[in-house]
């Protein structure tokens, strides 16, 4: 009796001890941190910092555009003309505030004009846009939406004259449906429905542009055969509550014209094999629904196979044109890049790369060890290959870039351990060498035909700066004359105009304001554009994250970083360190260019923590072949031992952090690799928080699976291809935790399917360890809506268990 009543005063006065603590803990007297991270809550954010790069409209004609920017003194809109070397503001705001308010009857000012949807004319002196009025519209028989909507207001305006010009007539926008599929020339429109193609003339599209129910529209039905899982226009993913073939007009899905509209390619995958995954959202109304979509997982031999069909506007005919190559194979055809002139037009045609008889298809092994780029011409059975990729590990692809139709073609290689161009001609000759050296062309952004001059993005060339920063470079298609046109030691993103004159020019570093230029084709400054206004941000308390560089665990590699600390950091204190992780391959957590405040990282650091992000072998397609591909075949580990060594040697170099309190977190991949450090290293990572994680991905995709850990194709002594696949998970390291675990996951997340992180929860609780998981309703992989209640259940997580307290009341600090 007296031993129970002795626990039972224990039990008593723990219950005080942790009433008492979330008494002081409350949100009336809130932790230091808690305060700290609140000043810089999501909402907030938005009313500190504006703009941070320009992004230009180029004009239909010439070489001018526009383009808005914001800082504390309001949003203004800007016309360029960089042969004049002019840039003038599109509108006189003062009077244009005036202007509209006595037309729209609500008062405005030039500092926030609530102008949406500008565009301008083909003219390149004509601009519209619309307002929307605090007054409700008056009701449209023909809207289909019931919903209570705001009056809006359309106007034109003369940009030399600074004439504004009510439209009284205009009422509501002009509709494009996303169905429409519109050839070159502007006459056929194809689209699908129930799982066939159709066609149609212009002039009909333009009658059910104005009337979906239009019944005097002809259709010409082009194909029969379509059945679920192998038909045109079908989504990605389908309810128990839709109807697949409803008589509504889709989009047709990967189709591409000829120049002279006279054909499309179309290509479009068999998954009726394929198996079937769900999720069910629990929320919806009236009763939850069931999601199915197709899913292949690693090694399974039920893969969707990939058909090429062509067609021929002049007699509705079409034939399949023969791909195969390889089992499981995926093919992949090239396309015309869009102009930046066209970036504001509607009803753009989607056009192949080549000419009026003949296009381009990339065509790629299962296990990504082989990679043809192929021709074909109009008339032929089969497509024909001209460029042959091999290598051991997977093979990255680029867009594939044309001169000449086709004549010539600039094709993207890591043939010898680095991301080069090289030229070939149209029969796969290779002509020359554009690029080479230890560097890496990241992408080809612009070729200027008549000049024979190609321009791209790349990095890792300049000697003694940051890898990772990418620069516009140029040179001739014979590979000479090399040139940087983005020079300076920041991270540079490009705009260049169509006749590859002039380049908007956006640099910065992680530790720098953002600033804008505009530059010739040869990189000399034209005139300066902008330049971020910090002055809130920075009277807030901001303070710049600081780059750093460590070694790999190998000693050897260079591995670069960022920290992230308290704007109330004191150097005379001891923190902790959280590491926020993503393992690649296709890319790593960290930024390099001036990034927003994110909340997993500078704005977790805000809560008490020192907060970094470094890379790791095997981490980013941006360095060496060998560096991306450190990882293959063991895509669980291959970061871990990378990411412990950058701390020891911060923790060695700063006083200030305290190594033996240690976080790591993730999100996707940076979910399966938080979990897989803090059980691999259970003595080091004490607090984990893992979102979204692909923990166990034996039942991820087989793209993203087989791709970076690698499948074998297995070929048997009678010719049968079949492919195996093994991967260690997170789930069989389960019993080895010993630190602090929080799961997160969305319910309905088809990408990263929540079934992973279920695992890793069997695994717990049958290895008998206490854990956390929060499981967010109606969240797919991003969580959405939810992200700023994850964000401060992440900063009591991390509170709780690496400074030992945290805030218990009940309500969630205010945005």
């Amino acid at each position: 009796m007296k031993k129970h009543l002795h626990l039972l005063l224990l039990a008593s006065g723990l219950f005080l001890v942790q009433g008492v603590s979330a008494q002081i803990n409350s949100a009336d007297d809130p932790l230091p941190g808690y305060t700290q991270a609140e000043r810089f809550a999501g909402d907030k954010l938005p009313t500190m910092l504006f703009s941070t790069s320009v992004d230009p409209h180029w004009f239909k004609a010439g070489n001018c555009f526009w383009y808005e920017y914001k800082t504390g003194n309001g949003t203004v809109w800007y016309v360029v003309n960089p042969s004049a070397k002019s840039k003038r503001p599109l509108f006189d705001q003062d009077k244009l505030a005036a202007e509209l308010t006595e037309i729209v009857k609500d008062p405005f000012i030039a500092q926030q004009l609530p102008i949406r949807k500008l565009e301008a004319g083909e003219d390149g002196r004509t601009f519209t846009f619309q307002v929307t009025s605090s007054q409700d519209a008056k009701k449209d028989s023909t809207d289909k939406d019931n919903k209570t909507k705001k009056e809006v207001f359309y106007f034109s305006y003369d940009y030399p004259t600074r004439k504004l010009t009510h439209l009284v007539d205009k009422k509501k926008d002009t509709e494009y449906p996303d169905w429409a599929s519109i050839s070159p020339d502007g006459k056929t429109v194809v689209y699908a429905k129930d799982l066939n193609l159709y066609r149609m003339s212009r002039e009909d599209y333009e009658k059910l542009k104005k009337d979906d129910k239009d019944s005097t529209v002809t259709e010409i039905q082009l194909t029969t055969t379509g059945v679920k899982d192998f038909g045109f226009g079908q989504p990605y993913s389908i309810l128990n509550t839709d109807t697949l073939c409803n008589g509504k007009r889709k989009n047709p899905g990967y189709l591409l014209w000829s120049p002279d509209s006279r054909h499309f390619a179309v290509s479009i995958s068999d998954s009726r094999e394929v198996k079937d995954l769900w999720v069910i959202n629990a929320m919806a109304t009236p009763r939850p629904t069931l999601e199915t979509y197709k899913y292949q997982m690693p090694g399974e031999k039920e893969a969707p196979i990939s058909h090429l069909y062509l067609f021929d506007m002049n007699n509705n005919s079409y034939k399949e044109i023969n791909t195969w190559a390889f089992k499981d194979q995926t093919i992949r055809m090239a396309y015309q890049p869009r102009l930046q002139k066209q970036r504001d037009m509607k009803e753009l045609p989607s056009i192949w790369l080549g000419d009026n008889n003949r296009f381009f298809v990339t065509r790629s092994s299962r296990d990504l060890h082989r990679i043809d780029i192929c021709t074909y011409t109009i008339g032929e059975d089969s497509i024909r290959p001209i460029i042959e990729e091999r290598m051991n590990t997977y093979i990255e692809v680029r867009p594939l870039a044309s001169v000449n139709n086709g004549k010539e073609l600039i094709h993207w290689s890591e043939r010898d351990g680095w991301a080069h161009l090289y030229l070939y001609d149209d029969k796969g000759n290779l002509k020359n060498r554009i690029t080479s050296g230890p560097w890496h062309v990241d992408q080809i952004v612009k070729v200027d035909e008549a000049k024979r001059v190609v321009y791209f993005l790349a990095n890792g060339r300049e000697k003694d700066e940051n890898p990772y920063y990418e620069h516009l470079y140029r040179a001739n298609l014979d590979g000479n004359n090399l040139q940087m046109v983005s020079a300076g030691d920041y991270f540079h993103e490009v705009r260049i105009d169509d006749n590859a004159q002039f380049i908007v020019h956006n640099y910065s570093r992680i530790n720098t304001v953002p600033k804008t230029d505009l530059l010739d084709n040869t990189g000399r400054k034209v005139m300066d554009l902008e330049e971020s206004d910090f002055s809130q941000l920075f009277a807030a308390g901001y303070q710049f994250p600081e780059p750093f560089k460590v070694k790999a665990a190998d000693g050897v590699t260079d591995l670069y970083g960022v920290m992230y600390k308290p704007f109330n950091f004191d150097s005379t204190k001891v923190y902790p360190i959280i590491d926020y992780v993503y393992p690649g391959p296709q890319v790593e957590a960290t930024r390099y260019p001036f990034t927003r405040m994110s909340v997993r990282t500078d704005r977790l650091a805000q809560a008490g923590f020192i907060v970094v992000s470094v890379g790791n072998r095997g981490g980013h397609p941006s360095r060496s072949k060998w560096y991306h591909n450190f990882g293959y075949g063991n895509l669980r580990d291959y970061g871990l031992a990378d990411q412990k060594a950058a701390i020891i040697q911060l923790a060695d170099k700063n006083k200030f952090i305290d190594i033996h309190r240690v976080g790591i977190h993730g999100h996707s991949g940076g979910g399966f690799m938080s979990t897989a450090a803090i059980l691999q290293y259970p003595d080091f990572f004490k607090v984990a928080v893992s979102c979204a994680g692909n923990h166990d991905n034996k039942i991820y995709n087989r793209w993203w699976s087989e791709t970076h850990h690698g499948v074998k194709e297995v070929v048997s002594e009678k010719g049968d291809t079949t492919f195996t696949y093994s991967i260690k998970s997170n789930p069989e390291l389960a019993k080895q935790l010993k630190g602090h675990l929080l799961l997160v996951h969305g319910d309905i997340d088809n990408n990263v399917h929540p079934g992973n992180t279920m695992r890793v929860v069997d695994g717990l609780i049958r290895a008998n360890k206490r854990f956390d998981m929060l499981l967010l309703p109606q969240q797919r992989h991003g969580f959405g809506d939810m992200d700023e209640y994850f964000y401060w259940r992440m900063v009591d997580y991390f509170s709780e268990h690496l400074l030992g307290k945290s805030d218990k009341s009940v309500d969630i600090p205010k945005r």
